[in-house]
This record gives structure tokens, C-alpha cells and sequence, in this order.
């Protein structure tokens, strides 16, 4: 157990200081969050002088919006954590360590949070200064809500990487656009209402449609519906065990053909 966590410690740690130790790395986890919301945060505004759909427009569009960020962000810190590892030439070596599958899939998951988390914190706290809006209006609910974005977000990270294994960097751009690819069953900035009724039933197979449609739903009438919520973590949980299962089949696919070695070349 105890060598079980120094190897998820040594790899969490590789990819701490590479962090740390790069200005450029840390101003772009920063900036792009940052330049979002604060975009949306100026459009919700103009929305609210001319919409009277919601009494606190900027408040509910600009919450979704950093909800959004989040999962965003969750799933391409994965998927960059798995890319440096393809750009700096280390994956071959990254499996021929004594280090096992699972180890790593928690190590990057954990460090991920971390690359999150710095982007995110400065976008939120410019909030309050800026529009008067705080995310934490939420409430006890805000950490579900938050927590589920992250599962789903290891998820597509997790989707993503298989693809890696399997396809190798030319599966970049995938890791890119699979959130774009999503947003609009994931009815971020509009009710469920708004999609066509069979669009409406795929939506409803996605944990992102109960987050968010939760999320307005606490903002607007000020009361919790948590049946939302679970469902959203049972969907969440039934898409991460299928990513998981998905990412060690694509692993030994790939040790079986050979093109492990070839990945980081």
C-alpha cells in the first residue's frame, strides 16, 4: 500500500513542479477561465437591461457559465496531463515503470483537480468585484453540483485518453472539441424545453442536463430538488465505469499491436 501511494505521489509530483516551475503553464490555466467569465459576465449583463425571462439574469447565465468553465477545465486538465507525457516523450517510459494502471488514472485525476483549481479560483473571485454575483449563492449544493461536473469530467478525460492509446496524437484535436461536441444537449444557458423532443431524450441521458437544469432551478425558485442531483451521479458513475473499462481495453489493445512505443515518437 505504502509503495502503492510514493508511485501516485512521484507521478502527482512530476507533474506538480512542471506546473510550478513555468510561468507560461500557470498564465494559461489562468487567463482563458479568467477571459470567459468575465465575457459572459458583461453579456449576461446586457441580457438582463433587455430580458425579463429570469430576475437575475446575470446572476444565473454567469453561475452556468463558471459551472461550464469547470467541467471544462476538469476534462482537458486530464487530457493535457496525458499529452505532456506524449510531447515529452515519457510515455513509453510511464508504462514500463512499476507503476500500475490504476495508479496512474488516480494520479492524474488528483492533479488535474489541482491545474483546475488554479485556473478557476481567480475567474470566481473577479465575480464579485466585477458583477456583484457570487457563485456561492448555491449553497451546500454547489459542492454536489461541483463534484459531479468533475466525475464527468475525469469521464470524457478518461474517453479521450483511450483514444490517445489507441489512435495516438492524432486524437488530439478530439480532446479539444468533445465539450463543444456536448454543450448544446448539455443545455448550459437555456432550459431542456428548448431542444426538439427527440434531441430532449438523448439530453436526458447526460448527467449535464440535471446539473445545470438544477442549478437554474436554485438560483430562480430558491428551492433544492437533490432528486436531480442523484441522478445526475448515477449516470455519472454508469459513464466513468464504462470510461474506465474503455481505457484499460484500449491499453492492452495497444500493448497487444505494439503501438505503446510508438506513441511519444
Amino acid at each position: 500500500m505504502k509503495n502503492s501511494l510514493n508511485r501516485m505521489y512521484g507521478l502527482y509530483l512530476r507533474h506538480f513542479f512542471l506546473i510550478r516551475n513555468s510561468f507560461p503553464r500557470v498564465m494559461d490555466l489562468i487567463y482563458w477561465p479568467t477571459i470567459q467569465i468575465t465575457l459572459w459576465g458583461f453579456i449576461s449583463k446586457f441580457f438582463s437591461m433587455y430580458s425579463d425571462y429570469y430576475n437575475n439574469t446575470v446572476g444565473v447565465i454567469l453561475t452556468c457559465a463558471i459551472l461550464y468553465d469547470f467541467l471544462f477545465r476538469s476534462s482537458i486538465s486530464f487530457n493535457m496531463l496525458f499529452l505532456e507525457e506524449i510531447y515529452s516523450r515519457n510515455f513509453t517510459n510511464l508504462f514500463i515503470a512499476p507503476i500500475k494502471i490504476s495508479e496512474i488514472l488516480i494520479s492524474l485525476i488528483l492533479t488535474a483537480f489541482l491545474r483546475t483549481m488554479i485556473g478557476l479560483v481567480p475567474a470566481i473571485i473577479l465575480t464579485t468585484p466585477l458583477f456583484g454575483i457570487s457563485i456561492l449563492n448555491l449553497g451546500i449544493p454547489l459542492f454536489f453540483l461541483f463534484l459531479s461536473l468533475y466525475i464527468f469530467g475525469m469521464t470524457l478525460g478518461l474517453f479521450v485518453s483511450s483514444g490517445l492509446l489507441r489512435f495516438g496524437p492524432a486524437f488530439e484535436n478530439i480532446a479539444w472539441s468533445t465539450m463543444f461536441l456536448l454543450a448544446p444537449l448539455g443545455c448550459i444557458y437555456y432550459p431542456i424545453e428548448i431542444l426538439p423532443e427527440i434531441l430532449q431524450t438523448i439530453a436526458k441521458g447526460l448527467p449535464l442536463v440535471h446539473i445545470f437544469e438544477e442549478a437554474r432551478h436554485i438560483l430562480v425558485d430558491g428551492t433544492v430538488d437533490y432528486g436531480k442531483i442523484l441522478n445526475a451521479f448515477y449516470l455519472n458513475f454508469i459513464y466513468f465505469f464504462l470510461g474506465v473499462l474503455l481505457f484499460y481495453y484500449s491499453f492492452n489493445q495497444a500493448r497487444k499491436k505494439g503501438s505503446l512505443i510508438n506513441v511519444g515518437e
